[in-house]
Protein backbone atom coordinates (compact mmCIF):
# COMPACT_ATOMS: atom_id res chain seq x y z
CA UNK A 1 0.00 0.00 0.00
CA UNK A 2 1.50 3.36 -0.79
CA UNK A 3 1.97 5.69 1.70
CA UNK A 4 0.27 8.93 1.07
CA UNK A 5 2.67 11.79 -0.11
CA UNK A 6 3.22 15.45 2.17
CA UNK A 7 2.23 17.45 -0.72
CA UNK A 8 -1.17 15.22 -0.60
CA UNK A 9 -1.64 14.69 3.45
CA UNK A 10 -2.06 18.91 4.12
CA UNK A 11 -5.03 20.03 2.46
CA UNK A 12 -8.06 20.08 4.47
CA UNK A 13 -8.65 21.77 8.27
CA UNK A 14 -8.85 20.05 10.94
CA UNK A 15 -12.73 19.97 12.89
CA UNK A 16 -12.21 22.62 15.75
CA UNK A 17 -14.84 19.97 17.66
CA UNK A 18 -12.44 17.22 16.80
CA UNK A 19 -8.95 19.01 17.79
CA UNK A 20 -10.42 19.04 21.51
CA UNK A 21 -10.05 15.11 21.69
CA UNK A 22 -6.90 15.08 20.22
CA UNK A 23 -3.76 14.04 22.51
CA UNK A 24 -1.43 16.95 23.40
CA UNK A 25 1.38 16.77 21.21
CA UNK A 26 4.76 15.09 21.80
CA UNK A 27 7.48 16.87 23.30
CA UNK A 28 11.29 16.49 24.17
CA UNK A 29 10.23 16.19 27.76
CA UNK A 30 8.24 13.03 26.71
CA UNK A 31 11.65 11.35 26.16
CA UNK A 32 14.22 10.21 28.34
CA UNK A 33 18.12 12.10 28.22
CA UNK A 34 20.15 10.23 26.24
CA UNK A 35 24.24 10.13 25.82
CA UNK A 36 24.88 10.12 22.00
CA UNK A 37 28.44 8.31 23.18
CA UNK A 38 26.41 5.71 24.60
CA UNK A 39 23.90 5.37 21.72
CA UNK A 40 26.73 4.92 19.35
CA UNK A 41 28.32 1.84 21.64
CA UNK A 42 24.66 0.71 22.22
CA UNK A 43 24.25 0.67 18.07
CA UNK A 44 27.04 -1.50 17.42
CA UNK A 45 25.82 -3.83 20.01
CA UNK A 46 22.78 -4.29 18.50
CA UNK A 47 23.95 -4.82 15.15
CA UNK A 48 26.55 -7.57 16.41
CA UNK A 49 25.46 -11.32 16.34
CA UNK A 50 28.19 -11.47 19.53
CA UNK A 51 25.47 -11.56 21.59
CA UNK A 52 23.95 -14.81 20.53
CA UNK A 53 24.83 -18.25 21.56
CA UNK A 54 26.25 -19.48 18.10
CA UNK A 55 27.29 -16.33 17.11
CA UNK A 56 24.82 -16.05 14.29
CA UNK A 57 21.86 -14.10 15.42
CA UNK A 58 21.52 -9.87 16.57
CA UNK A 59 19.02 -8.17 18.07
CA UNK A 60 18.46 -6.61 14.56
CA UNK A 61 18.09 -10.00 13.24
CA UNK A 62 14.30 -9.93 14.16
CA UNK A 63 14.33 -5.70 14.39
CA UNK A 64 15.70 -4.26 10.72
CA UNK A 65 15.07 -0.31 10.04
CA UNK A 66 13.92 -1.60 6.90
CA UNK A 67 11.46 -3.55 8.20
CA UNK A 68 10.07 -0.98 10.28
CA UNK A 69 11.91 -2.37 13.23
CA UNK A 70 10.26 -5.60 12.63
CA UNK A 71 10.87 -8.93 10.11
CA UNK A 72 8.18 -8.46 8.03
CA UNK A 73 6.92 -12.42 9.34
CA UNK A 74 4.31 -13.35 11.53
CA UNK A 75 6.16 -15.33 13.56
CA UNK A 76 10.31 -15.50 13.59
CA UNK A 77 13.28 -17.88 12.78
CA UNK A 78 15.57 -16.93 15.30
CA UNK A 79 18.94 -19.57 16.15
CA UNK A 80 18.36 -21.84 13.29
CA UNK A 81 17.45 -19.21 10.28
CA UNK A 82 19.31 -18.03 7.33
CA UNK A 83 19.02 -14.51 5.82
CA UNK A 84 16.45 -11.95 6.78
CA UNK A 85 12.95 -11.05 7.06
CA UNK A 86 10.43 -13.58 4.46
CA UNK A 87 13.17 -14.71 2.82
CA UNK A 88 14.58 -16.45 6.22
CA UNK A 89 14.91 -19.77 6.23
CA UNK A 90 15.64 -23.18 8.09
CA UNK A 91 19.52 -23.65 8.11
CA UNK A 92 19.31 -28.14 7.47
CA UNK A 93 22.11 -28.33 9.52
CA UNK A 94 20.50 -26.38 12.29
CA UNK A 95 16.92 -27.03 12.65
CA UNK A 96 14.70 -24.70 14.96
CA UNK A 97 12.76 -26.22 17.44
CA UNK A 98 9.79 -24.18 16.81
CA UNK A 99 9.06 -20.71 15.58
CA UNK A 100 9.16 -17.61 17.70
CA UNK A 101 5.82 -17.71 19.52
CA UNK A 102 4.98 -14.51 19.02
CA UNK A 103 5.25 -11.81 16.51
CA UNK A 104 8.08 -9.13 16.83
CA UNK A 105 7.47 -5.99 18.26
CA UNK A 106 8.59 -2.48 16.41
CA UNK A 107 11.04 -0.37 18.37
CA UNK A 108 9.41 3.06 18.02
CA UNK A 109 9.18 5.46 20.97
CA UNK A 110 10.33 2.85 23.63
CA UNK A 111 12.58 5.85 24.89
CA UNK A 112 9.58 7.58 25.51
CA UNK A 113 9.12 8.05 29.33
CA UNK A 114 5.22 6.50 29.53
CA UNK A 115 6.52 3.20 27.96
CA UNK A 116 7.17 1.34 31.24
CA UNK A 117 5.48 -1.85 30.29
CA UNK A 118 7.11 -4.14 27.93
CA UNK A 119 5.98 -7.30 26.07
CA UNK A 120 2.94 -8.18 24.34
CA UNK A 121 2.12 -10.24 28.12
CA UNK A 122 3.26 -7.02 29.74
CA UNK A 123 5.40 -9.58 32.09
CA UNK A 124 8.06 -6.76 32.22
CA UNK A 125 7.19 -3.76 33.68
CA UNK A 126 8.24 -0.91 36.00
CA UNK A 127 7.02 -1.82 39.83
CA UNK A 128 8.18 0.77 42.89
CA UNK A 129 7.30 -2.46 44.68
CA UNK A 130 9.95 -4.42 43.36
CA UNK A 131 13.73 -4.16 44.75
CA UNK A 132 15.27 -3.15 42.02
CA UNK A 133 12.05 -1.20 40.38
CA UNK A 134 11.03 -4.01 37.94
CA UNK A 135 8.55 -6.86 37.94
CA UNK A 136 10.12 -9.44 35.50
CA UNK A 137 9.98 -13.34 35.18
CA UNK A 138 13.27 -13.60 37.04
CA UNK A 139 11.35 -12.40 39.90
CA UNK A 140 14.23 -11.81 43.04
CA UNK A 141 16.77 -12.85 40.96
CA UNK A 142 16.78 -10.13 38.13
CA UNK A 143 20.07 -8.31 38.27
CA UNK A 144 20.46 -4.51 39.79
CA UNK A 145 22.08 -1.84 37.43
CA UNK A 146 19.10 -1.36 34.73
CA UNK A 147 18.25 2.28 34.07
CA UNK A 148 14.65 1.52 32.69
CA UNK A 149 12.41 -1.04 31.71
CA UNK A 150 13.52 -0.97 28.05
CA UNK A 151 17.08 -2.14 29.36
CA UNK A 152 15.56 -4.68 31.43
CA UNK A 153 13.97 -6.24 28.10
CA UNK A 154 17.71 -6.62 26.35
CA UNK A 155 18.10 -9.34 28.64
CA UNK A 156 15.43 -11.92 28.13
CA UNK A 157 16.03 -12.63 23.82
CA UNK A 158 19.95 -13.63 24.74
CA UNK A 159 18.57 -16.11 27.02
CA UNK A 160 15.66 -17.51 24.32
CA UNK A 161 16.71 -20.69 22.94
CA UNK A 162 14.61 -19.84 19.50
CA UNK A 163 15.90 -16.32 19.40
CA UNK A 164 19.45 -16.07 20.16
CA UNK A 165 20.90 -18.65 22.99
CA UNK A 166 20.45 -21.86 21.02
CA UNK A 167 20.23 -25.53 21.77
CA UNK A 168 22.17 -25.94 25.29
CA UNK A 169 23.69 -28.71 22.56
CA UNK A 170 25.95 -25.86 20.70
CA UNK A 171 27.37 -23.88 23.15
CA UNK A 172 27.73 -22.77 27.04
CA UNK A 173 25.36 -19.94 27.06
CA UNK A 174 22.29 -22.13 26.30
CA UNK A 175 23.93 -25.02 28.47
CA UNK A 176 23.52 -22.43 31.57
CA UNK A 177 20.19 -21.30 30.31
CA UNK A 178 19.01 -25.06 30.10
CA UNK A 179 20.49 -25.50 33.84
CA UNK A 180 18.67 -22.38 35.08
CA UNK A 181 22.65 -20.36 35.80
CA UNK A 182 21.42 -17.24 34.22
CA UNK A 183 23.05 -14.71 36.82
CA UNK A 184 26.10 -14.52 38.71
CA UNK A 185 30.09 -14.90 38.09
CA UNK A 186 29.91 -17.51 35.33
CA UNK A 187 26.09 -17.24 34.04
CA UNK A 188 24.94 -16.81 30.91
CA UNK A 189 24.61 -13.29 31.43
CA UNK A 190 27.97 -13.20 32.55
CA UNK A 191 29.58 -15.21 29.98
CA UNK A 192 27.92 -12.89 27.54
CA UNK A 193 29.23 -9.95 28.88
CA UNK A 194 32.72 -11.98 28.74
CA UNK A 195 32.83 -12.19 25.41
CA UNK A 196 31.50 -8.52 24.97
CA UNK A 197 34.76 -7.17 27.66
CA UNK A 198 37.15 -9.51 25.37
CA UNK A 199 36.88 -7.47 22.46
CA UNK A 200 39.34 -4.20 22.63
CA UNK A 201 36.95 -1.73 21.01
CA UNK A 202 34.19 -2.65 23.26
CA UNK A 203 36.34 -2.73 26.25
CA UNK A 204 38.15 0.87 25.37
CA UNK A 205 34.44 2.19 24.84
CA UNK A 206 32.75 1.21 27.70
CA UNK A 207 35.90 2.06 30.27
CA UNK A 208 35.52 5.72 28.50
CA UNK A 209 31.89 6.00 29.28
CA UNK A 210 31.30 4.54 32.62
CA UNK A 211 33.06 5.75 35.72
CA UNK A 212 32.16 2.48 37.53
CA UNK A 213 33.77 0.88 34.67
CA UNK A 214 37.64 1.24 35.11
CA UNK A 215 38.66 -2.29 33.71
CA UNK A 216 37.05 -4.52 31.21
CA UNK A 217 36.43 -7.09 34.15
CA UNK A 218 34.35 -4.22 35.54
CA UNK A 219 31.98 -4.66 32.40
CA UNK A 220 28.44 -6.75 33.17
CA UNK A 221 25.47 -7.07 30.91
CA UNK A 222 23.63 -4.99 32.98
CA UNK A 223 25.50 -2.02 31.28
CA UNK A 224 26.05 -3.68 27.72
CA UNK A 225 21.81 -3.97 27.99
CA UNK A 226 21.87 0.39 29.12
CA UNK A 227 23.66 1.06 26.01
CA UNK A 228 21.32 -0.69 23.80
CA UNK A 229 18.76 0.69 25.43
CA UNK A 230 19.92 4.39 24.86
CA UNK A 231 20.52 3.23 21.11
CA UNK A 232 17.02 2.50 20.58
CA UNK A 233 15.46 4.82 21.93
CA UNK A 234 17.45 7.88 20.52
CA UNK A 235 17.81 5.92 16.70
CA UNK A 236 13.57 5.17 16.79
CA UNK A 237 12.20 8.26 18.63
CA UNK A 238 9.00 9.20 15.87
CA UNK A 239 8.04 12.83 16.34
CA UNK A 240 7.65 13.93 12.71
CA UNK A 241 4.76 12.29 10.94
CA UNK A 242 2.41 14.22 9.82
CA UNK A 243 -0.11 13.40 12.75
CA UNK A 244 2.56 15.04 14.43
CA UNK A 245 2.02 18.33 12.69
CA UNK A 246 -1.87 18.23 13.37
CA UNK A 247 -1.08 17.83 16.85
CA UNK A 248 1.21 20.76 16.87
CA UNK A 249 -1.11 22.76 14.37
CA UNK A 250 1.10 23.71 11.92
CA UNK A 251 -0.23 21.63 8.95
CA UNK A 252 -4.18 19.24 8.30
CA UNK A 253 -4.60 16.14 6.68
CA UNK A 254 -6.30 15.81 3.09
CA UNK A 255 -10.05 14.53 2.82
CA UNK A 256 -9.75 10.97 3.44
CA UNK A 257 -6.95 11.31 5.70
CA UNK A 258 -9.16 13.81 7.67
CA UNK A 259 -11.92 11.30 7.64
CA UNK A 260 -10.33 8.39 8.76
CA UNK A 261 -8.93 10.32 12.32
CA UNK A 262 -12.83 11.65 12.23
CA UNK A 263 -13.68 7.78 12.13
CA UNK A 264 -10.59 6.87 14.85
CA UNK A 265 -11.41 9.62 17.48
CA UNK A 266 -15.37 8.99 16.47
CA UNK A 267 -17.43 6.10 15.94
CA UNK A 268 -15.04 3.66 15.25
CA UNK A 269 -14.03 4.17 18.40
CA UNK A 270 -10.26 3.10 18.03
CA UNK A 271 -9.12 5.75 20.80
CA UNK A 272 -10.72 4.06 23.22
CA UNK A 273 -7.62 1.67 23.55
CA UNK A 274 -5.18 3.63 20.75
CA UNK A 275 -5.31 6.82 23.30
CA UNK A 276 -2.28 9.30 23.97
CA UNK A 277 0.28 10.81 21.72
CA UNK A 278 1.72 7.34 20.81
CA UNK A 279 -1.86 5.98 20.64
CA UNK A 280 -1.68 3.09 22.70
CA UNK A 281 -3.50 3.26 26.78
CA UNK A 282 -0.65 0.60 28.00
CA UNK A 283 -3.46 -1.98 28.69
CA UNK A 284 -4.43 -5.39 28.04
CA UNK A 285 -7.56 -6.49 25.95
CA UNK A 286 -8.87 -9.45 24.57
CA UNK A 287 -9.85 -8.96 20.93
CA UNK A 288 -9.49 -11.92 19.18
CA UNK A 289 -6.68 -11.66 16.88
CA UNK A 290 -5.89 -15.34 15.37
CA UNK A 291 -3.96 -17.08 16.88
CA UNK A 292 -1.28 -19.55 14.41
CA UNK A 293 1.56 -21.29 15.58
CA UNK A 294 3.02 -22.92 18.93
CA UNK A 295 1.64 -20.80 21.03
CA UNK A 296 3.15 -19.45 24.17
CA UNK A 297 3.71 -22.17 27.08
CA UNK A 298 6.21 -23.53 29.72
CA UNK A 299 8.59 -26.62 28.46
CA UNK A 300 6.16 -28.83 30.85
CA UNK A 301 3.18 -27.96 29.37
CA UNK A 302 1.32 -29.24 26.16
CA UNK A 303 -0.83 -26.71 23.99
CA UNK A 304 -0.41 -24.03 21.43
CA UNK A 305 -2.91 -21.44 22.27
CA UNK A 306 -1.36 -18.44 23.68
CA UNK A 307 -3.33 -17.01 26.94
CA UNK A 308 -1.76 -13.75 27.05
CA UNK A 309 -2.06 -11.29 30.18
CA UNK A 310 -3.59 -14.20 32.23
CA UNK A 311 0.30 -16.20 31.75
CA UNK A 312 1.50 -13.34 34.27
CA UNK A 313 -1.76 -12.03 36.28
CA UNK A 314 -3.18 -15.84 36.61
CA UNK A 315 -6.59 -13.65 36.47
CA UNK A 316 -9.51 -15.24 34.49
CA UNK A 317 -10.31 -12.22 33.25
CA UNK A 318 -7.03 -11.63 31.23
CA UNK A 319 -7.14 -14.61 29.23
CA UNK A 320 -6.26 -13.90 26.25
CA UNK A 321 -5.80 -10.44 26.67
CA UNK A 322 -2.67 -8.52 25.06
CA UNK A 323 -0.68 -5.28 25.43
CA UNK A 324 -2.13 -2.47 23.41
CA UNK A 325 -0.08 -1.33 20.65
CA UNK A 326 1.50 1.36 19.66
CA UNK A 327 0.18 2.92 16.24
CA UNK A 328 3.53 4.89 15.36
CA UNK A 329 4.82 3.76 11.91
CA UNK A 330 2.18 0.85 11.82
CA UNK A 331 1.88 1.10 7.90
CA UNK A 332 5.23 -0.31 7.79
CA UNK A 333 5.10 -2.64 11.30
CA UNK A 334 3.17 -5.51 9.67
CA UNK A 335 2.44 -8.03 10.11
CA UNK A 336 -0.09 -7.03 13.32
CA UNK A 337 -1.38 -9.11 15.87
CA UNK A 338 0.04 -10.54 18.39
CA UNK A 339 0.68 -13.16 16.38
CA UNK A 340 1.33 -11.34 13.23
CA UNK A 341 -1.66 -13.04 11.73
CA UNK A 342 -2.88 -10.31 9.61
CA UNK A 343 -0.31 -9.15 6.67
CA UNK A 344 -2.84 -6.46 5.59
CA UNK A 345 -3.31 -3.30 7.58
CA UNK A 346 -6.64 -2.51 5.76
CA UNK A 347 -8.11 -5.92 6.61
CA UNK A 348 -6.86 -6.02 10.06
CA UNK A 349 -8.66 -2.94 10.59
CA UNK A 350 -11.72 -4.34 9.07
CA UNK A 351 -11.45 -7.83 11.05
CA UNK A 352 -10.63 -6.16 14.36
CA UNK A 353 -14.19 -3.75 13.84
CA UNK A 354 -15.41 -6.96 14.76
CA UNK A 355 -12.86 -9.36 15.62
CA UNK A 356 -15.07 -12.12 17.61
CA UNK A 357 -17.34 -12.23 14.26
CA UNK A 358 -14.44 -11.97 11.93
CA UNK A 359 -12.39 -15.00 14.11
CA UNK A 360 -14.39 -17.81 12.30
CA UNK A 361 -14.02 -16.40 8.75
CA UNK A 362 -10.17 -15.52 9.03
CA UNK A 363 -8.17 -16.26 6.07
CA UNK A 364 -5.28 -17.88 6.65
CA UNK A 365 -3.57 -16.81 3.28
CA UNK A 366 -2.94 -13.44 5.56
CA UNK A 367 -0.33 -15.10 7.53
CA UNK A 368 3.53 -14.70 6.79
CA UNK A 369 5.04 -17.66 8.01
CA UNK A 370 8.97 -18.90 6.64
CA UNK A 371 8.16 -22.33 5.35
CA UNK A 372 9.28 -24.55 8.84
CA UNK A 373 7.18 -28.21 9.38
CA UNK A 374 4.96 -26.98 12.11
CA UNK A 375 1.13 -27.16 12.61
CA UNK A 376 0.80 -23.42 12.73
CA UNK A 377 -3.41 -23.40 12.39
CA UNK A 378 -3.98 -26.04 15.14
CA UNK A 379 -5.70 -23.45 17.19
CA UNK A 380 -7.81 -22.33 14.57
CA UNK A 381 -8.94 -25.83 13.40
CA UNK A 382 -10.15 -26.28 17.45
CA UNK A 383 -14.17 -25.20 17.20
CA UNK A 384 -14.07 -25.36 21.78
CA UNK A 385 -10.45 -23.13 21.31
CA UNK A 386 -11.80 -20.65 18.85
CA UNK A 387 -14.57 -20.07 20.41
CA UNK A 388 -12.96 -19.07 23.94
CA UNK A 389 -11.00 -16.71 22.48
CA UNK A 390 -14.00 -15.22 20.22
CA UNK A 391 -15.86 -15.46 23.91
CA UNK A 392 -13.50 -12.90 25.87
CA UNK A 393 -13.59 -10.23 23.55
CA UNK A 394 -16.06 -7.35 25.67
CA UNK A 395 -15.85 -4.78 23.37
CA UNK A 396 -18.63 -3.69 21.32
CA UNK A 397 -18.24 -3.98 17.20
CA UNK A 398 -17.93 -1.21 15.46
CA UNK A 399 -19.81 -0.47 12.03
CA UNK A 400 -17.43 0.14 9.51
CA UNK A 401 -18.33 0.43 6.03
CA UNK A 402 -15.48 -0.38 3.13
CA UNK A 403 -14.96 3.11 2.93
CA UNK A 404 -14.98 3.90 6.40
CA UNK A 405 -11.77 1.08 6.47
CA UNK A 406 -9.67 2.74 3.98
CA UNK A 407 -10.16 6.30 5.38
CA UNK A 408 -8.84 5.04 8.78
CA UNK A 409 -6.04 3.28 7.01
CA UNK A 410 -5.13 6.17 5.00
CA UNK A 411 -4.86 7.79 8.59
CA UNK A 412 -2.70 5.84 9.76
CA UNK A 413 -0.30 6.16 6.98
CA UNK A 414 -0.12 9.78 8.16
CA UNK A 415 1.32 8.35 11.57
CA UNK A 416 4.82 7.36 9.30
CA UNK A 417 7.42 9.36 9.96
CA UNK A 418 10.36 9.36 7.62
CA UNK A 419 12.71 10.55 10.21
CA UNK A 420 12.24 7.61 12.26
CA UNK A 421 11.90 5.14 9.58
CA UNK A 422 15.70 5.98 8.24
CA UNK A 423 16.78 6.38 12.07
CA UNK A 424 19.47 8.53 13.28
CA UNK A 425 22.66 6.54 12.84
CA UNK A 426 21.80 3.97 10.77
CA UNK A 427 23.39 0.87 10.37
CA UNK A 428 27.21 0.23 10.48
CA UNK A 429 29.33 -1.36 8.23
CA UNK A 430 30.76 -3.60 10.27
CA UNK A 431 31.01 -4.34 14.26
CA UNK A 432 33.51 -4.62 16.56
CA UNK A 433 33.61 -8.73 16.91
CA UNK A 434 34.44 -9.23 13.43
CA UNK A 435 31.27 -11.01 12.85
CA UNK A 436 29.23 -10.01 9.91
CA UNK A 437 26.38 -7.73 10.55
CA UNK A 438 23.05 -8.95 9.25
CA UNK A 439 20.83 -7.16 6.52
CA UNK A 440 17.66 -7.49 4.76
CA UNK A 441 20.17 -8.41 1.51
CA UNK A 442 21.21 -11.60 3.16
CA UNK A 443 19.37 -14.23 1.92
CA UNK A 444 21.90 -17.40 1.07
Amino acid sequence: MKIPSAALLFTTSLMPALAQDLPSPVTDQSYVAVDLLEAQLGQLLFYDPILSGNRDVACVTCHHPKLGTSDGVSLSLGDGGIGMGPSRHVDPNNVPEERIPRNATGLFNLGAKEFTTLFHDGRLEADSNQPNGIRTPMGSDMLDGFVSVLSAQTMFPVLSRDEMAGSHRENDIARNVRQGIITGKGGAWDLLARRVADIPEYADGFVALFPHINTPDDIAFTDISNAIAAFVSYEWRSDTAPFDAVLRGTDTLDAQAQTGLDLFYGKGACATCHSGPFLTDHAFHAMAAPQIGPGKSATFEDHTRDDGRFRVTGREQDRYAFRTPSLRNVALTGPYGHAGAHRDLAQFVADHSDPAQSLAHYDRTQAIVPDFESDDFKVLDDPEQVAAIAAAVTSPPASLSADDVAAIVAFLHSLTDPISITGRLGSPVSVPSGLAVPTVDTVD
